[in-house]
């Protein structure tokens, strides 16, 4: 009997989970995520901004690390015309001790980042959202009120090795298409990356 309400209650929270994950044209999940500085970052934080580029990224993944020196540039370029990248490390650093939020401090200084990177400690936002990969990409568009719809998930461009191979500048584009008022398109593609290092 045990085993039996054991197993029912997994299966319920299987499918709650699955419920949650969020797709194109949802309401943006809320958050308050811990900033390399300390801050607690959440979207009122970008009541100004036109919309939010969500990278879920991490500091040990070779693709995420791949794609660094783009997501810098990516933040510089779109920043400034109302859409800021906002990166966000979902792994457990107790599985990967190179993503603790000291290692976080420590790579953004290196690397220069000159956006908000921020720990999901309990991995829920990661869940909410449905990010499987590191980077994986949520494009959120401001609505009224201050809330956010998401936009465009998947990948940031279709070369992860070679950045100066690419062909298809996904986000780029779909940032582009927002900025002109129109829906990204595609609205989604395959995040390529290593898988989110869930706790045990």
């Amino acid at each position: 009997m045990k085993s039996m309400m054991m197993a029912l209650l997994l299966f319920c929270a299987v499918h709650a989970f699955s419920a949650e994950v969020l797709k194109i044209g949802d309401d943006a999940v809320d958050f308050s995520l811990k900033n390399i500085d300390g801050s607690m970052i959440s979207l009122a934080n970008y009541s100004n901004d036109k919309g939010i580029v969500v990278i879920f990224t991490c500091n040990h993944c070779p693709f995420s690390k791949a794609y660094e020196d783009r997501i810098i540039d990516l933040h510089n370029t779109y920043s400034k015309k109302g859409y800021p990248v906002l990166a966000i490390n979902p792994n457990d650093p107790i599985s990967v001790p190179e993503d603790s939020f000291d290692n976080m401090k420590e790579r953004a200084k290196e690397k220069g980042f000159t956006f908000k990177y921020v720990i999901d400690e309990t991995q829920s936002i990661a869940k909410h959202y449905g990010a499987t990969r590191t980077p994986h990409v949520y494009l959120l568009k401001k609505q009224s009120g201050n809330t956010f719809k998401i936009a465009y998930i998947g990948a940031i461009d279709d070369n992860h090795s070679d950045a100066s191979s690419v062909k298809e500048r996904y986000l780029s584009n779909a940032i582009e298409s927002l900025i002109a008022e129109k829906a990204p398109m595609p609205e989604t593609t395959k995040a390529i990356g290593c898988s989110i290092k869930w706790k045990k």
